[in-house]
């Protein structure tokens, strides 16, 4: 196993399926609640992050992680003050990129290669990365495993849900922590600018063929990692970007569940 992971196409695949076990089922939330320009603003956010890491000397993860949580909070605040939800994301997803652009150049100590934050350098990833990466999206999927009742109550109602004893606001908090994880860790793999690709095309390809939330979850992993392993070798194949590369087989899968989708409806 550890010859294995010397080789950096095993690393990058290992990275790339630890990833969709965490935005799978969270990107079926992000579908079910319309929230695919609220996972796009928390992701431009991370580049602010890596910013603040590089400058502080800590941890990308942690930076990025803590900066995507202060946007994600600082979005449902305004939304919960009567700030239209879709302005409130526009200015702070796009200020928070440019600071964090500008930021970036005020490290003078560290050469950084800016498209590997904003498009993802996954073929660089180490065995540490992969710990990590790993922690975390199994983290990510035992809350959702845990909250998954109460979370798909108050997205299906929040006035039953409510009424069941269940905190549409914790739910909706619950939710927010786990998107700011699942951008910690994807930045590494696909970037800032693709982040929520990753989040919704899986999401929206299961959603054709699914007949359960559950089954639609499950159908997003397993679609999610047919993209990267799919992506990587289309990669290595025609010489281009990974990361982008993976998206593009995803938009692939998409498009053949449309297909699939529309012949199951005829045969009906």
């Amino acid at each position: 196993m550890i010859a294995l992971l010397n080789d950096f196409l095993v690393r990058a695949t290992l990275a790339g399926i630890g990833l969709a076990l965490a935005a799978g089922p969270l990107g079926c939330f992000v579908v079910w609640r319309r929230m695919a320009y609220f996972g796009d603003a928390t992701a431009h956010a991370a580049v602010l992050g890596v910013a603040l890491a590089l400058a502080f000397d800590v941890s990308v993860f942690a930076g990025t992680s803590l900066v995507a949580l202060a946007m994600a909070l600082a979005v449902s605040s305004l939304a919960s003050r009567g700030h239209a939800m879709d302005t409130s994301l526009g200015v702070l997803s796009h200020a928070a990129l440019a600071i964090g652009l500008v930021a970036i150049s005020f490290v003078p100590a560290v050469r950084v290669d800016l498209s590997a934050y904003l498009f993802g350098d996954i073929l660089a990833v180490g065995v540490g990365d992969l710990a990590v990466i790993w922690g975390g999206a199994l983290a990510v999927c035992a809350l959702l495993a845990w909250r998954w009742s109460s979370l798909l109550a108050a997205t299906l109602n929040a006035d039953l849900a409510s009424s069941a004893g269940i905190d549409p606001k914790r739910e909706q908090l619950v939710l927010t922590l786990a998107m700011a994880v699942v951008v910690a860790l994807a930045i590494k793999v696909v970037g800032a600018l693709l982040i929520a690709a990753m989040l919704i095309i899986p999401a929206a390809a299961a959603r054709g063929i699914s007949r359960s939330p559950e089954g639609m979850a499950v159908s997003a992993v397993a679609l999610a990692a047919i993209s990267v392993v799919g992506g990587l070798q289309g990669s290595l194949a025609f010489d281009t970007p990974a990361g982008p590369s993976i998206v593009a087989a995803a938009a692939a899968l998409f498009a053949l569940s449309l297909v699939v989708s529309q012949a199951r409806s005829r045969a009906q």
